[in-house]
């Protein structure tokens, strides 16, 4: 599974520590992480929280990543942008429990979690137990089990009343702000990581216009 990791401007400084919670559990399970940045709280390119949702729906839209890790301080500005997306559905999630109810209940693609708000001593192993319930082992098994069935149904619903309620991401790429979308690509390894995982070309080629 390709996992992006995404860091908005307020929380860019611990973008270090985020990365490396979340590759110490995602990576020998075999699993490929990506770090959007932010990087450092310097970088030239700077994401808001809504633009961490417009980039998350252009990568999970586009097959360049199947699953996003993004937050800001409370967690709840970049779940409610990611959940504006077409295709994306994004859970607030706080600590281990509300990992592995999303990752069974849900089964999502993404999560949004707060990084200033509760943040103290052992935040990293915090990141470590929630990256484990989500990434170790099947998700979408349901909770409790004998549920599993009504949940996978009333996910394939919601997935159905999202398409009916947004248009496609190409058609958001091309209505919303331009310059929004252009500062939310700007990352600095942004190209290097997207256009050879993009599997959509339709939306590499509009990307790859507006940026050139």
């Amino acid at each position: 599974m390709k996992i992006a990791l995404i860091t908005e401007n307020s929380q860019a400084a611990k973008n270090a520590i985020i990365h490396e919670a979340l590759t110490t559990v995602a990576q020998p399970l075999g699993h490929d992480v990506f770090n959007y940045g932010m990087y450092t709280a310097e970088d030239s390119a700077s994401l808001t929280y809504v633009m961490n949702g417009l980039l998350t729906g252009i990568l999970l839209n586009s097959g360049a990543a199947d699953f996003v890790v993004t937050g800001c301080g409370t967690g709840m500005g970049s779940m409610l942008a990611c959940n504006a997306m077409p295709g994306v559905f994004c859970g607030l999630v706080i600590d281990p429990t509300d990992a592995f109810l999303f990752g069974q209940i849900n089964d999502g693609n993404a999560i949004s979690m707060p990084y200033a708000k509760g943040f103290g001593w052992a935040a990293e192993l915090n990141l470590q137990d929630v990256y484990k319930k989500l990434f170790d082992g099947e998700r979408g098994l349901g909770y409790p089990k004998e549920r599993a069935a009504i949940m996978a149904k009333n996910r394939g619903i919601l997935k159905d009343l999202k398409a009916a309620s947004c248009h496609d991401m190409l058609t958001v790429l091309k209505t919303v702000d331009q310059d929004l979308l252009k500062a939310a690509v700007a990352g600095e390894r942004f190209a290097e990581y997207f256009y050879p995982n993009c599997q959509d070309e339709a939306i590499a080629a509009y990307l790859r216009e507006l940026t050139a």
